[in-house]
């Protein structure tokens, strides 16, 4: 399946936010999004989740409208993990996690056994199984991140969507969700991912969209389109890319301090 961009725009308040994105991203690719705050990462990501409208141009699920289909019909297609999500009922984490599984369930029907399986499968998958009876509401920040990544895997959708995944994590816990991106990659599944960290998609070494202040997007391999140049446009500092030999890859890194 594809999903594709075509020239979409969006504003706010009579203020551009950003123009003209256009990118294509198939089943098993990662596409990382950077740039600087306030350029519209959050805001691409929910036109293309379907949670605001962008105002021109055009988004496509296998050459079909998004807006063409119903909301249950595109739950089994989108995946949405939000940077933040407040809870607003103490359910147990597994209770939250197999509600992904609601585009599969017709109404007044309880969760079968299947579903309770995948929803495990996912939770392994994040290390979280030990949460499975503690209530959501008692979770730190990283923890219910990990949740809702879970959830959004119990959906089983063909793309997955997440907003800035490892703003609250701690660093292994970083690390280790670049690693689950990068298998739900091997899964088949499509992945877009915002963050403010260059290194993840230099290690994720996918396809790369570079939204800049002025509302343009520039889309292509990460390893042809990310420079050292563009990261100095992005961040106003000077960023090195360097392969280096001990952990056999090109890493971002920042001057000496």
């Amino acid at each position: 399946m594809k999903l594709e961009v075509r020239n979409i725009s969006f504003s706010f308040n009579n203020r551009k936010i950003f123009s003209d994105v256009s990118f294509q991203l198939y089943e098993g690719e990662i596409l990382s999004i950077l740039g600087p705050n306030g350029a519209g990462k959050s805001t691409l990501l929910n036109c293309i989740a379907r949670l605001l409208e962008n105002e021109n141009g055009d988004l496509l699920l296998d050459n079909r409208s998004i807006s063409s289909y119903s909301l249950k019909e595109f739950a089994k297609l989108i995946g949405y993990v939000p940077q933040n999500h407040i809870p607003a009922y103490a359910f147990t984490v597994k209770e939250f996690v197999v509600m992904g599984r609601s585009p599969y369930i017709s109404a007044f029907s309880m969760p079968t056994h299947k579903d309770y399986e995948i929803t495990l499968e996912a939770m392994e998958m994040l290390g979280i199984t030990s949460l499975a009876e503690k209530p959501y509401t008692e979770l730190s920040g990283g923890e219910r991140q990990l949740v809702t990544i879970a959830r959004a895997i119990t959906q089983q959708p063909k793309f997955i969507l997440m907003d800035e995944p490892t703003s609250q994590l701690d660093y292994g816990n970083q690390i280790r969700t670049i690693e689950i991106i990068k298998k739900l990659s091997q899964k088949g599944y499509g992945v877009i991912f915002t963050t403010h960290n260059p290194d993840h998609a230099v290690m994720i070494n996918g396809k790369i969209g570079i939204l800049d202040k002025l509302g343009k997007f520039e889309f292509g391999d990460t390893s042809t389109i990310l420079t050292e140049a563009k990261l100095k446009k992005i961040y106003n500092i000077y960023l090195k890319l360097l392969y280096i030999e001990e952990i056999n890859r090109i890493a971002c890194v920042s001057e000496g301090i």
